[in-house]
């Protein structure tokens, strides 16, 4: 069942295509059989860069109809540079976020017991401001359900990578921290680190402990991406989208007319 629906959701991605859901005979019906789905990419879609986490802020969640965070794979052919010109394509969720992203310095093993905040921030290497561009694969990707849509990657699309911030970020406090997105001619969008399950290095954790349960080490040199931290902006063809993470940097991209 697993490759079956893969390849259905991979050949959707592909061609920019939906469907409503899966079909029954493939749909999973537990978080585990949507992990155990979303696999696939590993062996399909070339060496994964780094992890996404959806759904982190209250926002987030009722975008895509879920009441907690989902783990996502970011391939490494689907992750650009800041300033990078994206085809917008058939983006059907037609969003923008912004995000603390970290980039990890050393290992992170499954384990039975789950990692405190501390352990793993001592295992970061990197923090930078990013934007996630998701997507789902589903026509009403807010009514089929968790399973579903972690085994559709949990919404990832494309996604724009910042420089690393050239402050200490450690000594400042990420869940107070404020940021700012906007596309060009449109309004300012005012967010908080505070957003993402109450701080981004608690949402980090998250999913260093959620791999940890699947079996699954977040490698070093990899990437978490944590969530967005202020409402999802819309964007359309044309659009030129800037996130200011004010000392921690900016990060920009745009879509091609």
């Amino acid at each position: 069942m697993s490759r079956a629906a893969h390849d259905v959701l991979l050949d959707l991605w592909q061609r920019g295509k939906r469907i409503g859901e899966l079909p029954a005979e493939l749909r999973p019906a537990t978080r585990a059989e949507g992990y155990a789905i979303q696999a696939g990419l590993e062996a399909t879609c070339g060496p994964i860069a780094g992890w996404k986490i959806a759904a982190t802020s209250a926002a987030g969640q009722a975008h895509i109809g879920v009441d907690g965070p989902l783990a996502g794979r970011l391939p490494a052919a689907r992750v650009f540079e800041d300033g990078a010109i994206l085809d917008f394509g058939a983006n059907h969720m037609a969003v923008v976020e912004a995000e603390f992203c970290f980039r990890m310095g050393r290992d992170l093993p499954p384990r039975t017991e789950a990692y405190t905040v501390d352990e793993v921030l001592v295992a970061v290497a990197d923090l930078h401001p990013a934007i996630e561009i998701p997507d789902s694969r589903f026509d009403d990707f807010a009514s089929v359900g968790a399973a579903q849509l972690i085994a559709d990657n949990a919404c990832a699309h494309e996604f724009v990578l910042g420089p690393a911030c050239a402050v200490d970020w450690r000594a400042i406090d990420l869940a107070a921290h404020p940021v700012v997105g906007a596309v060009a001619g449109g309004p300012r969008h005012d967010g908080i680190g505070a957003n993402v399950l109450g701080d981004p290095r608690v949402a980090l954790a998250w999913l260093v402990n959620e791999l940890s349960s699947l079996g699954v080490t977040l490698a070093a040199g990899q990437f978490v991406t944590t969530g967005t931290c202020l409402q999802p902006i819309p964007v359309g063809p044309g659009a030129r989208v800037t996130m200011d993470f004010g000392v921690l940097g900016r990060v920009e991209t745009a879509f091609a007319g």
